[in-house]
C-alpha cells in the first residue's frame, strides 16, 4: 500500500533539478519527491490560515461597525439627557436666585415697615402722654374755678352780712368777676386744645390700623417667599445628599469636614434682642435664620461636590473601550486588574479635571506614558494617563474642569485612548460609581 502511495506521489511529483549558472561555475539544486509535497503541503497551510484570518477580520469589523453605531447612539442619548439636565440646573439655579432677591426685597420692606410701625407706636405714646397731661391740667382748671366761684360766693356773702348790701365794694366785685373771666377763657382754651389733641389722637390711631393691615399683607407676603425658599433649599439638597450616599460618603461626614476648612469667625458680639416675655423678636427671625442655615449647608454641599471627581474627564465625543476590573491583558500578558477605565477619543482631545485638587505628579511615567495625578480632599486621588501633551505642572491647584491635557497613545497603549483612575485612600475604585452619581446632579 506504501509502496502504491509512494509510486503515485513520485508520478506526481518528479525529482527535479535546478541548475543555477554563473560565470565560473554551475551549481544544481535537487528537489526530491518529499521536498516538493512539504513546500506544496505548507503553502496549502498558509493560503488556508489567510482565508481563515480574513473571515474573522472581517467578521470582527462587521459586529464592531455595529458595536459602534450602537455606541454612538447611546452616547448620543447621554449627550442630550446631560443637556437636557444641565438646562434643569441653570433653571433651578436661577429660581434660586430669583427668589434670593425677592427675600432680600422683603427683608427691606418688612424692615421698613417695622421702622414706620415703630415711630407710630412712639407718636401715640406721645400722644396718649399729651392727652393725660391735658386732662390733668383741665381737671385742675376745673377744680380752680369751682374753688374760686365758692371764694367768690363766699366773699359776696361775707359782704351781704357786713355791708346789708351785695353792691358794696363795686372794685372788689370787678376784680372778682376779672379772675372769672380769666379762667373761664383758660378753660375754653383748653378745651379747644383738648379737641385738638383727641383729632390728633384719632389720626394716629387710624394711621397705626393702616400700618398694621399693610404689615398683615406683607407678613403673608413674605410667608409665601420663605416657603418658597424653604422648599428650593431642601430641593437643592437632597440631591447632593443622595449623590454622597450613592458613592458611599456620609453627607454629615463630608459637611464637618468641610467646615473644618471653612471655620474663620469673627465681629463684634452683639446682644440678642428679646420680648417681654423672653422669646425671640418674631417668627420672621427664625425662618431667616433657618433659611440661611439651609443655604449654608448647601453651600458646604457645592464645595464638597467641587472637591470630590464626580465630572467626567473627557467631555467631548468618545467611546467606553475597557471597564473597571479583571481583563485579558491587550498586550498578551493573560489576566489582569484593570485599575481604571478606558475613554477613546481622536488624538489631542481636551482632557480635564473630574475634581478641585493639587498636581503631585505631572511628567513620563513607565507604563502610562504621559500621565498626571491630582490629590483631592477627603483622601481622593485621580490619574490621567497616556497623553500626548501636558499642560499643568507639579504642585500646579487646579479646578473641576480644568484642561490638564490632551489625549494620546503614550506609555503602554493599543491606540489613542485616555486611561482614567480615581483611588480612595489609597486603593483604586470604580470611577464610573463617582460618574454615575454625578451624572444627575453636575
Amino acid at each position: 500500500m506504501n509502496t502504491r502511495l509512494g509510486k503515485r506521489l513520485e508520478t506526481m511529483f518528479p525529482e527535479k533539478r535546478l541548475f543555477l549558472k554563473s560565470d565560473s561555475a554551475t551549481r544544481f539544486v535537487r528537489l526530491g519527491t518529499g521536498t516538493q509535497i512539504g513546500m506544496v503541503a505548507g503553502a496549502a497551510v498558509l493560503l488556508g490560515w489567510t482565508a481563515l484570518a480574513s473571515s474573522m477580520v472581517i467578521f470582527e469589523a462587521l459586529g464592531s461597525g455595529s458595536a459602534r453605531e450602537q455606541a454612538l447612539r447611546e452616547q448620543q442619548v447621554y449627550s442630550e439627557r446631560l443637556n437636557n439636565l444641565s438646562e434643569d440646573r441653570d433653571a433651578r439655579l436661577a429660581e434660586a436666585i430669583a427668589a434670593q432677591e425677592r427675600f432680600n426685597l422683603a427683608l427691606r420692606q418688612v424692615s421698613e415697615m417695622q421702622t414706620r410701625l415703630l415711630e407710630s407706636e412712639e407718636r401715640r405714646a406721645e400722644l396718649e402722654n399729651t392727652v393725660e397731661a391735658v386732662q390733668s391740667t383741665l381737671r385742675t382748671a376745673v377744680d380752680q374755678r369751682d374753688q374760686a366761684r365758692a371764694q367768690a360766693q363766699e366773699a359776696m356773702a361775707e359782704l351781704a352780712e357786713a355791708t346789708g348790701s351785695e353792691k358794696t365794694d363795686k372794685a372788689r366785685i370787678r376784680d372778682l368777676e376779672a379772675t372769672l373771666g380769666f379762667l373761664t377763657a383758660t378753660l375754653g382754651r383748653t378745651a379747644e386744645d383738648r379737641d385738638t389733641l383727641d383729632a390728633d389722637y384719632a389720626l394716629a390711631m387710624a394711621e397705626v390700623e393702616e400700618l398694621l393691615l399693610t404689615s398683615q399683607i406683607s407678613e403673608e407676603r413674605n410667608d409665601r417667599i420663605f416657603q418658597t425658599l424653604e422648599e428650593a433649599v431642601a430641593v437643592s439638597v437632597e440631591p447632593l445628599e443622595a449623590m454622597f450616599r450613592e458613592v458611599g460618603l456620609s453627607p454629615d461626614r463630608i459637611l464637618q469636614e468641610v467646615r473644618r476648612g471653612y471655620s474663620g469667625q469673627g465681629g463684634p458680639l452683639v446682644a440678642q434682642t428679646l420680648s417681654t416675655r423672653g422669646l425671640p423678636q418674631d417668627e420672621l427671625s427664625f425662618r431667616t435664620r433657618e433659611i440661611l442655615v439651609g443655604l449654608d449647608r448647601l453651600n458646604l454641599h457645592r464645595i464638597a461636590v467641587d472637591k470630590l471627581p464626580f465630572a467626567m474627564p473627557v467631555q467631548s465625543s468618545f467611546r467606553f473601550t475597557s471597564p473597571f476590573g479583571y481583563r485579558r491583558d491587550p498586550k498578551g500578558g493573560g489576566t489582569r486588574m484593570h485599575k481604571g477605565t478606558d475613554f477613546a477619543a481622536p488624538l489631542g482631545t481636551p482632557i480635564y479635571a473630574t475634581a478641585e485638587g493639587v498636581v503631585v505628579k505631572a511628567g513620563w511615567h513607565r507604563g502610562f506614558g504621559r500621565m498626571v495625578r491630582i490629590k483631592h480632599a477627603f483622601g481622593y486621588e485621580t490619574l490621567y494617563a497616556h497623553m500626548t501633551k501636558l499642560r499643568v505642572k507639579e504642585g500646579q491647584r487646579v479646578s473641576r474642569g480644568d484642561r490638564i491635557g490632551d489625549m494620546g497613545s503614550t506609555g503602554r497603549s493599543t491606540g489613542v485612548h485616555l486611561h482614567y483612575e480615581v483611588h480612595e485612600s489609597g486603593k483604586p475604585v470604580n470611577p464610573m460609581t463617582f460618574i454615575r452619581a454625578g451624572k444627575d446632579v453636575l
